[in-house]
């Protein structure tokens, strides 16, 4: 079903200020979520309010939470998100860092302690709407196995990088898993195997069952042994830099909240990069898009169609499953 946008938002504020967010912080975390569905990242968008809803309830996430400066170190900042909301303090993050980019050339933002971020091409977005490159990632709890491992040591560490362009943003959102788990559950709902092998089951196979990949928290990293060292990384940086959690220490509640996370910017104007950005950027995507390919199929750089599904998603309505937006309306107080 597709429900207009406004109408979305409108419940979602209701119900994030029934919460206790004020007005303010309760329409950004409403268009946050929306923004992932009107995009076409529903598994990251309107399919996470439930379970964002339910951290409210376990007091794992605190609505009156706001993140605070610890550091500052010129173009450098480290912050506690103080377990409030993920979805805020990560757009604070990114926008305080685009900031710090504007002044400096380069702004980096570390936060501790805060929570999961949705949809993480949110901020590749932000950034470019800025007119900045963006690079951000997060540790998240384990649920990914170490290459030749059979129990879950590994994040699946979202990864994103936008690159701003005239005729077309670049932005990569990618998990480290082959396939996110909000994608598992979105395939779960839908009784579906996934397309491609996404995990392993207990006895080490490779399966497309979302349901026990989710059980058993074995997702495939991407790239097999090459995408489990870069989560492993990505959470050395994330703990390192922000002076938080580490993956395994995410772990040891059970639950997946106070996590670490990195927001990097460059502004291209400050850096003399300008003068070149788009021309280098469009001579590389139309010699990618010379490929030649099997079967006809369409090469398509990152965020090649966001845009055009943004757009329609606006005329038609925000994409949502009748199940979940069902739940989403029985929290309307």
């Amino acid at each position: 079903m597709q429900v207009p946008y406004l109408e979305v938002l409108q419940v979602l504020e209701k119900i994030f200020q029934s919460k206790g967010f004020d007005p303010k912080r309760a329409a950004l975390c409403a268009q946050l979520f929306t923004q992932a569905s009107l995009d076409g990242v529903p598994s990251h968008g309107l399919d996470r309010v439930p379970v964002f809803l339910e951290m409210i309830r376990k007091k794992l996430v605190n609505p009156l939470s706001e993140a605070q400066r610890m550091e500052s170190y010129g173009f450098f900042e480290r912050w506690n998100g103080n377990l409030g909301a993920g979805p805020l303090n990560a757009h604070q993050s990114m926008e305080r860092a685009i900031l710090l980019a504007k002044e400096f050339g380069i702004g980096m933002v570390a936060i501790q302690n805060t929570n999961h971020w949705m949809r993480a091409g949110n901020y590749g977005w932000q950034a470019v709407a800025a007119g900045c490159i963006g690079i951000c990632f997060t540790n998240t709890k384990p649920n990914m196995p170490p290459w030749g491992g059979k129990e879950p040591k590994l994040g699946n560490n979202p990864l994103v990088i936008a690159i701003p362009r005239s005729k077309g943003h670049v932005v990569l959102d990618m998990a480290m898993s082959q396939f996110s788990y909000g994608k598992l559950n979105t395939y779960l709902r839908a009784g579906k195997d996934m397309p491609f092998e996404a995990g392993f089951d207990q006895e080490g196979n490779l399966t497309k069952s979302p349901a026990e990949i989710i059980a058993n928290e074995l997702a495939l990293p991407i790239g097999l042994w090459k995408g489990a060292g870069l989560s492993l990384v990505l959470d050395m940086l994330a703990a390192i830099i922000s002076g938080g959690q580490a993956t395994h220490q995410v772990g040891e509640s059970g639950e997946e909240y106070g996590l670490s996370q990195i927001f990097l910017c460059l502004d291209p104007e400050k850096l003399g990069l300008e003068a070149w950005i788009d021309q280098k950027l469009d001579e590389i995507i139309q010699d990618f898009q010379r490929a030649e390919t099997f079967n006809n199929q369409n090469v398509r750089y990152p965020g090649e169609y966001t845009l055009t599904i943004r757009d329609q998603n606006m005329r038609e309505g925000v994409p949502v499953d009748e199940i979940v937006w069902s739940k989403i309306q029985s929290y309307i107080p």
